[in-house]
């Protein structure tokens, strides 16, 4: 308010939010994502009033796209490790330090980091290591709770991490797994109860509070496992009741699989979320079907997760982000306001798209104005342009007076992507990314003029050759099997996924997005002009 002297009064705004935890769960253990893009990811929570970021550290791809083999199933631990030499993944990891300085950026910025290790089911990237503790009868994704060397196994790991004065998790919490092991047999749920207890005492005696993937209605018995100060992930109400887990003592953090969870394109779950049904109907006092009144105590807030189910179906961390990015907006109201929303839909979601992500922070390759142009880009040179990266929703073309180029010539690079002139393989027109290689079924003429236009969607990307269509690459049926039939392998990239031609019933859908590079060029010989990005439609 302005008094009539043209001056504000003087007073107390407060901004109170309905839940105190409101977040995220991000599987980066079946796709790897870069240390810089979860930093990236911090500040963009921060900004829009997200304090959790739950990181899934380890597990495993589903063995009927893998032969039905465990042994060729992939599966990954992310995090560096000096107890058992080799178990960190190679394709992807995070050194401890890295791990260390991203909970100190969080802490910066008020986000709270929740490291999971996910044990005793979803453990392949264990007994890949240590076959020894796989259990006979459950598949090796399941550790053996019978094996006194499990807990010998687990205890050391989680005491490189919890251990000393300056520990690898540096925060309050530690999300333990526990969810979706097999409760065929009443003596293996008692012991599953156990080693739940177990674990929940050994995160108390390291000082931090201990964190779980419901799942004890599911595995119901009569071996006590402590509720007191646990924080349970309250996610099928089939695997543990809310209202019994309640009743139990348990805190409990709405994240309910209908709702909230992202498979990106897997045919289930939800690929985007429906933002205007969450945002309309949602708050995290609806778990599953039952309804809480608001603000239950025992509702700490809500999440949303991002599980990166299928092995090397081709998407990329911009595709995850293109996915999470509304979803993080909308779910950040309905965590802080509760039902107290006053905005219609059609009108925040008019509004939100006009934000950005956070203060120098452009993951969604957007232009700072509908159209760039360069009149020549020249080879081995930085590009001059205001974005590192075009995102969805924009178009690429520039003219080339061609000259024969060598297998690998890289038009334009960044950190994240390379656009070919000719692909390593076969000298194409392609691109790479987050370590897939993709390619066009066109070569460049040895002489002679051509125009080449990209046009950039979150589904597929498409070449025009001289204002004609060429070619769209979109989802494509394959199937991911170790070793043989290579598809898409980007050469040299420390990140390699493989990826297969289909065989039988058991299909992934391959995705050929791009975002294209504009941080420099590589080292080609024909010359090329008028380089324009445009907006072909708006995010």
């Amino acid at each position: 308010m302005i008094n009539q002297d043209g001056l504000l009064k003087k007073g107390t705004a407060r901004d109170i939010p309905q839940y105190k935890l409101r977040g995220l769960m991000i599987d980066v253990a079946r796709k790897f994502m870069p240390i810089d893009y979860l930093r990236n990811l911090v500040k963009i929570m921060s900004y829009y009033k997200m304090n959790t970021l739950q990181i899934h550290l380890n597990d495993n791809g589903f063995r009927q796209y893998f032969e039905n083999d465990w042994d060729k199933t992939p599966a990954a631990f992310r995090l560096e490790c000096d107890t058992y030499p080799g178990l960190t993944a190679k394709d992807g990891s995070y050194t401890k330090q890295e791990f260390r300085d991203l909970q100190k950026l969080a802490e910066e910025h008020h986000v709270e980091i929740i490291p999971e290790i996910d044990a005793p089911a979803h453990a392949l990237a264990f007994t890949h290591y240590c076959p020894e503790i796989a259990s006979e009868n459950y598949g090796k994704d399941h550790l053996d709770l019978f094996n006194p060397k499990t807990y010998t196994f687990l205890d050391a790991l989680y005491k490189e991490y919890l251990e000393g004065k300056d520990p690898v998790f540096r925060g309050p919490r530690i999300n333990i797994g526990t969810d979706e092991y097999n409760n065929s047999d009443k003596k293996v749920v008692e012991k599953f109860r156990a080693f739940t207890d177990h674990y929940l005492a050994l995160i108390e005696k390291y000082g931090k509070q201990p964190m779980l993937w419901g799942a004890l209605t599911h595995a119901n018995g009569e071996t006590e496992v402590r509720s007191k100060g646990v924080l349970m992930n309250i996610w099928y109400n089939g695997y543990a009741n809310p209202t019994e887990m309640k009743k139990q003592g348990y805190e409990l953090v709405s994240i309910p699989d209908g709702y909230v969870y992202i498979v990106p394109a897997a045919g289930y779950y939800y690929d985007y979320l429906n933002c205007p049904f969450l945002y309309n109907n949602w708050t995290p006092a609806q778990i599953g079907n039952k309804k809480f009144e608001e603000q239950d105590p025992a509702i700490r807030g809500g999440m949303f997760a991002i599980w990166n189910d299928h092995y090397g179906n081709g998407i990329s961390t911009k595709d995850i982000h293109d996915r999470l990015y509304p979803a993080l907006q909308t779910l950040s109201v309905k965590c802080w306001t509760g039902q107290k929303t006053t905005l219609s839909y059609a009108t925040f979601d008019s509004l939100r798209t006009k934000l950005s992500e956070a203060p120098g922070v452009n993951e969604l390759g957007r232009l700072p104005e509908d159209t760039l142009k360069l009149c020549s880009i020249y080879p081995n040179s930085s590009l001059i342009l205001p974005v590192i990266e075009a995102g969805y929703g924009n178009t690429v073309s520039f003219d080339i007076d061609c000259c024969k180029e060598n297998n690998g010539t890289i038009l334009t690079q960044s950190n994240n992507s390379v656009f070919y002139l000719a692909d390593p393989e076969q000298g194409k027109l392609g691109f790479a990314r987050d370590g897939y290689l993709n390619c066009f079924n066109y070569r460049l003429p040895t002489q002679g003029k051509v125009n080449i236009r990209i046009i950039m969607t979150n589904r597929e990307t498409q070449l025009y050759i001289d204002g004609n269509h060429k070619e769209t690459l979109g989802a494509q049926k394959v199937w991911a099997i170790y070793p043989e039939n290579k598809l898409n392998v980007m050469p040299g990239a420390e990140f390699t996924p493989t990826v297969y031609a289909p065989i039988e019933k058991n299909a992934l859908y391959y995705q050929h997005t791009l975002f294209f590079p504009c941080q420099k060029t590589g080292n080609f010989k024909s010359n090329v002009s008028n380089l324009v990005i445009s907006v072909t439609q708006k995010k």
